[in-house]
């Protein structure tokens, strides 16, 4: 209910606004000479070239072309009605006035004309790539072995086995530390210190707490 009042309002105030523009338009043109229908088609000719700019505005965008004519028929609106308002003597409106109505309605055909017949710049889509050709990949001859003579399989030799890993060089001091504690941990706990151990209480790397253990032993 809100919204069907809310529109009927909006319709209401824009009759009531288009009346005033329409009649102020015709006092103007009769005002400036023009007599019988001639005035009422004044108020016509510019509301249409209004609505026509408007249309083009919405229908392609903004463009030089519709807001030049939307600007100069917008401008013809106000214009009469600030001079009905007592801003000009009407009864004896000035040459630039009667110059003005007398030419509007070339103006009024040469801005529908090009409203309704020129196009909006159409935008170029930007061409798609060609595919890159796929690589030819050259396939090798595969050599007939049906002639070719059969070979006696030759025994597989045994891997060779692996080399030891170099010791790793340990210094005296170092040793002569994890002596005094591996000493320290046989006399507390009965049982001679583990590697796992050796490491964790000296702080070294497994390579070498295995180097200082096996020189231990």
């Amino acid at each position: 209910m809100t919204s069907k009042l809310r529109v009927d309002a909006v319709l209401v105030q824009a009759l009531i606004a288009g009346a005033l523009s329409f009649a102020h338009l015709h006092d103007l043109a009769a005002a400036a000479g023009q007599t019988g229908w001639k005035a009422w088609a004044y108020p016509v000719s510019v509301d249409l070239l209004l609505v026509a700019a408007w249309r083009r505005l919405r229908a392609d965008g903004s463009s030089r072309l519709a807001w030049c004519w939307f600007l100069i028929s917008l401008f013809a609106s106000l214009g009469a009605n600030v001079a009905t308002a007592g801003f000009l003597d009407l009864a004896h409106p000035p040459a630039w006035l009667r110059f003005g109505v007398a030419g509007w309605p070339a103006v009024a055909f040469l801005g529908g004309t090009l409203l309704a017949h020129s196009s909006a710049p159409a935008v170029e889509a930007d061409p798609e790539p060609a595919p890159e050709p796929l690589p030819v990949v050259e396939r090798e001859p595969v050599a007939d072995t049906s002639t070719e003579p059969e070979y006696v399989s030759e025994p597989q030799l045994a891997p060779p086995a692996p080399e030891a890993a170099p010791v790793m060089p340990v210094p005296a001091a170092l040793v002569e530390h994890a002596r005094k504690v591996a000493a320290d941990h046989h006399s507390r706990t009965g049982h001679p210190i583990d590697t796992d151990t050796l490491r964790a209480r000296l702080g070294v790397p497994a390579p070498m707490a295995h180097a200082i253990a096996a020189q231990l032993a």
